[in-house]
């Protein structure tokens, strides 16, 4: 599987406050951009799978509301996330 138990917190503790902090907004958006990126490359050999296509567009939902709210309530950690992630917005 793509997104092993080592994968994850590695993702949580580049971006997140440690290893252990899931619910930081800064690593479930690291998160969500992961496993968008690895869907992505999934639908581009897959172009007929809807069912995928379906959850990518949820993902993509998801990330731009914690995004979102991010930039609602602070703008710095809002724009050191895009830079670090190279999301355009």
């Amino acid at each position: 599987m793509y997104l092993t138990k080592e994968v994850k917190e590695s993702i949580f503790e580049k971006h997140g406050k440690g290893k252990n902090d899931t619910g930081s907004s800064e690593g479930q958006i690291a998160l969500f951009t992961h496993r968008i990126n690895h869907l992505t490359g999934h639908l581009k050999k897959n172009r007929k799978d809807f069912n995928t296509e379906r959850s990518l567009v949820m993902l993509v939902g998801k990330r731009k509301n914690l995004l979102d709210y991010l930039k609602k309530t602070e703008i710095n950690r809002y724009r050191a996330i895009i830079k670090e992630l190279g999301i355009r917005k």
